[in-house]
This record gives C-alpha cells, sequence and structure tokens, in this order.
C-alpha cells in the first residue's frame, strides 16, 4: 500500500450515456467520477476490515469545470487526500484527458466516516487518519 499523500489514479472510459445534448460529458458524470476515484482509493488502501467497519458520505463537493471532456475520451481522475477535522476528511480530485493531460476539472470533497453498524458519524482510529488525511501544515504546502 502506497503512502497516504501519494496520488491515486484510476483511468476511466467516456460511455454513451455519458454525454448530454450537448455532445460532450454531463457535469453530473464528473461529479460520479470524483467520487468512483475515491471509492476505489479507499478499497485499495484500507484494510478489509476497516472496509467492513467504515462508510463514507460525502458533505460537500465543489468543483471547477476547466474544459469538456468527448465521447472517445479517456480521462485519468488522480486524487489525493488533504486535511482532516474530527469527522471531516478533505479529498482532493483532478480529471485530466489522457491523450493530452488537459485538465477537465478540478474537485476538493469533504467526506465523513459512518460506522457500519450503527450508520452514525464516529471517529476514525489513527491508522485511518494516517492513511486518509495530511496534517495541516502539509495540506498547505
Amino acid at each position: 500500500m502506497s503512502h497516504p499523500v501519494e496520488p491515486f489514479e484510476l483511468r476511466i472510459a467516456v460511455q454513451p450515456a455519458d454525454i448530454d445534448r450537448l455532445g460532450h460529458v454531463n457535469n453530473t458524470v464528473y461529479v460520479r467520477w470524483v467520487q468512483e476515484a475515491a471509492v476505489a482509493h479507499w478499497r485499495s488502501a484500507a484494510s478489509p476490515e476497516v472496509q467492513a467497519s467504515l462508510f463514507w458520505v460525502v458533505a460537500r463537493h465543489e468543483i471547477d469545470y476547466k474544459r469538456p471532456a468527448f465521447l472517445e475520451d479517456e480521462v485519468i481522475a488522480r486524487t489525493w487526500v488533504g486535511s482532516a477535522s474530527r469527522r471531516a476528511f478533505d479529498r482532493h480530485t483532478e480529471l485530466r484527458r489522457a491523450a493530452d493531460g488537459a485538465l477537465l476539472a478540478r474537485a476538493r470533497t469533504v467526506w465523513c466516516p459512518i460506522d457500519a453498524q450503527t450508520g452514525k458519524l464516529t471517529e476514525v482510529d489513527d491508522e485511518v487518519r494516517r492513511r486518509f488525511s495530511v496534517p495541516e501544515e502539509s495540506a498547505r504546502a
């Protein structure tokens, strides 16, 4: 498993259902990709035991759309963890076109941990905090 500050990448092929009436990827699909990248990172870096005991829900998405993506494009979703408070974890994501590296969108998402048994907001142990957040000073650098 990689160090938590290293970005995680997910390759995505644009599908016909992703295209809107304007002929490019719909903005809501970008949000879906941001979430899919975060979930894929979680599944690749968290132990099966931790995954079974903890879920994450989105409290906030901030997304800046820079360029459109089109049907023939392959997209690289690059995500990395940011700072965290007691129960809110920042995650950053960039969506880039694989062919030319053009920035399509940039997002910041706030994720909150949920106890899988109670369904309630919870705190995480030190291991999860270490893997899925960086100290505030590192986040500003």
